[in-house]
């Protein structure tokens, strides 16, 4: 009985490792690509002037506030903060999904799939901490107490639902 729970708990971590990496590496790297221009990315003023044609206001703070949520995915995948990282990138996300939603669902149609998927494992991180196989785990998740997560994400939600409520305010006023 020991050797299932035993096999049952390295699964899940090993699950969690792999969906941490995936999810919080490819949220570093928009991150990157808004901040700092890598990968092939805008850089902050060309993030700064996209998120003003978007109605996010002020831009450059917006575009910095998304490049920063997002850039934190390093520290998910590295799983180190994950609770509080995840809760950013998925906030970065509800605001991703809600540009996208007017061309539907599918990805390929510009549709909000993709950011809506990120969001949605991001919260799912920040709701299950990263498993035992994490900088968070390594030091005995002193700083991944259960309730951090839900109050980091509860936060995260409330600010990204604030930033567009402007932004539709601003859109409706355009």
């Amino acid at each position: 009985m020991s050797t299932d729970v035993s096999s049952r708990a390295k699964a899940l971590d090993l699950g969690l490792l792999t969906l941490r990496t995936a999810v919080g590496a490819t949220l570093f790297a928009h991150g990157a690509q808004k901040l700092t221009g890598w990968f092939g990315g805008p850089g902050i003023e060309a993030t700064a002037s996209g998120m003003n044609q978007m109605g996010f206001k002020p831009a450059k703070l917006s575009a910095v506030t998304a490049g920063v949520s997002e850039a934190a995915g390093g520290l998910v995948a590295l799983g180190a903060g994950t609770r509080v990282a995840s809760a950013a990138g998925a906030a970065a996300m509800i605001a991703a999904a809600d540009v996208h939603r007017p061309n539907g669902f599918f990805a390929q149609n510009g549709g909000l799939e993709y950011p809506a998927i990120l969001g949605v494992a991001s919260a799912a991180l920040a709701l299950t901490g990263p498993g035992r196989y994490s900088l968070d785990g390594k030091m005995g998740h002193r700083l991944e107490r259960d309730g951090v997560g839900v109050a980091a994400l509860a936060a995260a939600t409330a600010g990204a639902v604030a930033v567009l409520y402007r932004r539709k305010k601003v859109t409706a006023a355009a």
